[in-house]
């Protein structure tokens, strides 16, 4: 009779096989190196790590090297250069060359969780959050044992080395069969953009995603959280990404160098749009209903919005939705009075950067808006729509009291001083 785990359901031939799985839920470590004092859960795992000391190396990928504890091992990694895939979901027919992925992507349908924290119960669908989970706890930080021969990096994991290594290589051992592109790394989430398939839903919206990063930090969108602060400045971030570009504002850093014009950015994204907005005009992203295109995919999304009606964005305090965060963070302004933009010469205060840009007009002099018609200029649009009435002769501002008309909404008002007095 089978051994079954009682927290994840899986099934063990023998008592010792279910014995090391149970670990994996107390995180016990009962294997130690001798040598740095590392704990592993299982014995596999306290071989594999002694090698690093040793230099043993009996199970070796003819493809790319790759070392790996054993024979069942060995014939699990040699499928992601075969392209093997005998492991299918039964949900989604979604196939995997390793049992253990297709159990972790099971998952994702399921919603299971077994693996939980004995310090706070949190749970979690990998081993691997777990452990990540209790360093929050105990302040562990992973020894970093492998290190790059090339550069010195050091890594915690072979694994992550093995990747870090490809950066200097060049190597992109897994290829796409559908458009036979490379990759060094990522052929799954690739993949997807092929088969359309979006395994991580969002509970809240039910909205589908490819990738569960890009699930948790649209998450924030409805909880308004921010996890990510800048340790310098205390600003916070609902994403790693947005933190990482601010940070770069502090250092004053700009390694990515445009190859038309020479403008420096902080990072890749940055020269991405640059590129996109200024010099190629490229535009990716096309809406299906319409078929307009848009050179950024956050702009289309706003954009699908228009035909769908959708409004996922809430206010806490009013319940007005709205069809956008931009949108929802301005409406927050009328409740709280927050007035963040400031201008730099009178440190006057606006609760919007389109109040401000048409503020320090004020100070700079500056008339963007021209009349085609006379050579008048104007620092505001409105300005300029209202001049533009003097050519046309139209009079829309109406007294309601004697019927005369006005140009401009000013002269209206005061004129009806006159029916007051």
């Amino acid at each position: 009779m089978p051994f079954q785990c009682g927290l994840c359901n899986n099934e063990f031939s023998t008592q010792s096989k279910y014995a090391t799985h149970m670990r994996i839920h107390t995180v016990e470590k009962s294997f130690e190196c001798t040598i740095c004092n590392k704990k592993f859960t299982t014995k596999g795992s306290w071989h594999l790590h002694m090698q690093v000391h040793t230099g043993e190396s009996p199970f070796k990928c003819a493809f790319c090297n790759k070392l790996c504890m054993g024979s069942g091992p060995l014939r699990d990694h040699l499928r992601t250069h075969t392209g093997e895939r005998p492991f299918e979901c039964t949900m989604c027919q979604m196939a995997f060359s390793q049992k253990s992925q297709m159990t972790r992507h099971l998952r994702t349908h399921t919603g299971e969780k077994p693996f939980a924290c004995t310090i706070c119960s949190r749970k979690f669908s990998e081993a691997i959050s777990l452990r990540v989970h209790i360093r929050t706890h105990t302040g562990e930080k992973p020894e970093k044992l492998y290190e790059c021969t090339i550069c010195k990096k050091k890594f915690a994991q072979r694994g992550h080395l093995s990747l870090h290594l490809r950066t200097h290589t060049g190597e992109t051992p897994f290829e796409c069969t559908i458009c036979n592109k490379k990759f060094k790394t990522g052929l799954r989430r690739h993949l997807r953009t092929h088969t359309q398939e979006r395994p991580f839903e969002c509970s809240l919206c039910n909205k589908k995603f490819r990738e569960k990063g890009h699930l948790l930090q649209h998450l924030s969108t409805h909880t308004g959280e921010k996890p990510f602060e800048c340790s310098i400045c205390n600003k916070k971030f609902p994403r790693n990404g947005y933190l990482q570009i601010h940070l770069e504002r502090h250092k004053g850093e700009k390694p990515v160098e445009c190859f038309i014009c020479n403008k420096k950015f902080a990072i890749n994204l940055q020269l991405r749009v640059h590129l996109r907005n200024n010099h190629t005009g490229e535009k990716p992203h096309k809406c299906t209903i319409c078929e307009m295109t848009f050179k950024m995919k956050g702009t289309l999304n706003r954009h699908l919005r228009t035909h769908t009606g959708e409004k996922p964005f809430e206010c806490t305090i009013c319940n007005n939705k709205f069809a956008s965060t931009t949108t929802l963070r301005a409406h927050l302004r009328t409740h709280t009075g927050e007035t963040p933009y400031e201008c730099t010469i009178c440190n006057k205060k606006f609760k919007f950067s389109d109040n401000l840009r048409a503020h320090l007009r004020i100070h700079t002099g500056e008339r963007p808006y021209e009349c085609t018609l006379c050579p008048k200029k104007f620092a505001q649009q409105s300005s300029l729509d209202s001049h533009g009435w003097s050519h046309t002769g139209v009079r829309p501002f109406k007294c309601t009291v004697c019927n005369k008309t006005f140009a401009r909404s000013s002269a209206l008002l005061k004129h009806l001083l006159v029916h007051i007095q």
